[in-house]
């Protein structure tokens, strides 16, 4: 009986235990959870809480500025002229842009650019983007003679404009000469094609100059004949006005009108094409991007191939692939001038502002620019001498009397 009880207390006692420990194990799972409650930070430097909101604000406002006036500054740069516009000599003589006789697209074109570098200098390093800045190295110049005006014509052109412009002008003749290789050196190119002034041979000579200009890498292809004077600063502040990459065809029309020819490049001729082309008698200039463009109608020989199938001049040929089928607008400019022109009607004080002037051949020898200065029109019939000397009047043969 002692046992017993003894027993039934040490149970007691090992169940209270047990019991006890229970409950120690199921009081935490009874807890509430804690609170995690994060250490204050450190505030920032004092500053104003409209500068801290407004900052952000004032940046993305100043890019996005920033962006809209260089799109429409580039919208200006490319020169995309409507295929109505012209660019007329008129327009010039109210103007006092640099661009002279550009007309209202170029004076605009400088506005723009102008502008732009405005909104450059606030913003600092963009500048540098935002438009090519053309160089005279930038040009290639192609001259095209023949030898018999070797010595009547080039001498004139070696004393003055292309005295300026020694190494980007490239001379495209159709004999040797060795007198004229020691003066332009490599840059006198032997196209070996006929000296008669037919269809075949200007295409001849042109289908050279573009494959040389495209192996140059420079930015513009300009043509000009034997008897054209080159005003390299209004041709560089022109060019200027519009981008290198873009589809741009300079030029004067000798025609009021599109010219007229049977489709044999694209058709079996049956149908006819109208197109605009510059008269290289003024001389005209193409960008690259364009230039590059035309190389399956133009490259390697194919220039001769495309101008015998329509049968038309070089000029000619270079509107047709241009206009006809690539289909990029000719912009037309009267800052380009050749002897079939009456040169005399041009105002003397927007001779300088010109990219090209002319003069009258053995038929019409005082079809001239009204323009004074130090020679008499005996002394300086092409009045070349004079319009160089008025450019550059620390020229050494130039008169040392005080021009009128």
């Amino acid at each position: 009986m002692l046992f017993s009880r003894v027993g039934v207390s040490k149970l007691c006692f090992l169940l209270s235990l047990a019991f006890c420990a229970f409950l120690l194990l199921l009081i935490p799972g009874l807890q509430l959870p804690l609170r995690h409650v994060e250490i204050p930070k450190p505030r920032p430097h004092s500053q104003s809480p409209a500068g801290d909101a407004g900052r952000p604000g004032q940046l993305l406002g100043l890019a996005t500025g920033l962006h809209l006036n260089i799109r429409a500054s580039a919208a200006g740069d490319t020169g995309a002229t409507p295929p109505s516009r012209t660019l007329r000599s008129g327009e010039a003589d109210s103007s006092s842009s640099a661009v002279g006789s550009g007309g209202t697209f170029a004076r605009n074109g400088q506005n723009s650019l102008q502008a732009l570098d405005g909104d450059a200098r606030r913003a600092g390093p963009v500048r540098s983007h935002l438009r090519d800045q053309l160089q005279l190295g930038d040009i290639f110049i192609a001259v095209k003679t023949t030898k018999k005006y070797h010595k009547s014509r080039l001498d004139l052109l070696f004393q003055t404009w292309v005295s300026k412009a020694k190494e980007q002008t490239f001379i495209f003749t159709d004999g040797e000469d060795g007198e004229l290789r020691r003066k332009a050196g490599d840059n006198v190119i032997n196209t070996n094609c006929s000296a008669a002034h037919t269809r075949q041979a200007l295409c001849c000579k042109m289908s050279v100059e573009y494959d040389k200009f495209i192996e140059s890498q420079k930015k513009w292809f300009c043509h000009v004949d034997d008897d054209n004077y080159v005003i390299l600063p209004s041709l560089l502040r022109l060019l200027q006005a519009y981008s290198h990459t873009q589809d741009v065809y300079l030029g004067r029309p000798s025609l009021d009108h599109p010219i007229e020819a049977a489709e044999r490049v694209k058709s079996d001729g049956s149908v006819s094409v109208k197109f605009w082309f510059a008269t290289g008698g003024a001389g005209f200039c193409i960008s690259r991007g364009l230039a590059l463009k035309m190389s399956p109608w133009a490259s390697l020989g194919n220039f001769i191939s495309t101008a015998e199938k329509i049968r038309l001049p070089d000029d000619c040929t270079i509107g047709y692939i241009i206009e006809a089928l690539l289909e990029v607008s000719m912009t037309h400019t009267w800052l380009f001038h050749s002897h079939l022109e009456n040169l005399q009607r041009l105002p003397a004080n927007s001779v300088l502002r010109q990219v090209t002037l002319s003069y009258g051949g053995y038929e019409n020898r005082r079809n001239v620019v009204s323009i004074g200065g130090g020679f008499s029109l005996a002394e300086d019939p092409s009045r070349f001498k004079t319009v160089h000397c008025l450019l550059y009047p620390d020229t050494n043969w130039c008169p040392s009397k005080k021009r009128p």
